[in-house]
């Protein structure tokens, strides 16, 4: 009985997986996501930043000094990956093998 499923749920996965691709070249390209001139000014400003810390000589810097250095490597970082607008992305086949997997093994 398990097999059998087994098998039901990879040809599943086949065909579906199969079709994610055909149905993807239908839709157009998706552009990089764009930034606004001002976002793209900010986005400089912060390399510029980042290449700045990274010059600097840490081994004659105070703790605190350190410490502040990290926090403001931290809130560079996480402005820098809003403006990005990065993410997850899961295929429709990938989620419908993830779903089948959990279902064959619960």
């Amino acid at each position: 009985m398990k097999k059998t499923i087994l098998n039901l749920s990879l040809a599943t996965a086949m065909v579906l997986g199969g079709t994610t691709a055909t149905m993807a070249k239908d839709k157009p390209a998706k552009s990089e996501n764009e930034l606004t001139e001002a976002q793209a000014q900010r986005m400089e400003e912060i390399d510029a930043r980042v290449l700045e810390i990274k010059q600097m000589e840490f081994a004659e810097m105070s703790k605190e000094e350190r410490k502040e250095i990290k926090s403001e490597l931290k809130s560079l970082h996480k402005e820098a990956k809003q403006n990005s607008g990065s993410g997850i992305y899961i295929s429709t086949g990938a989620l419908i093998i993830i779903i089948i997997l959990l279902i064959i093994l619960l």
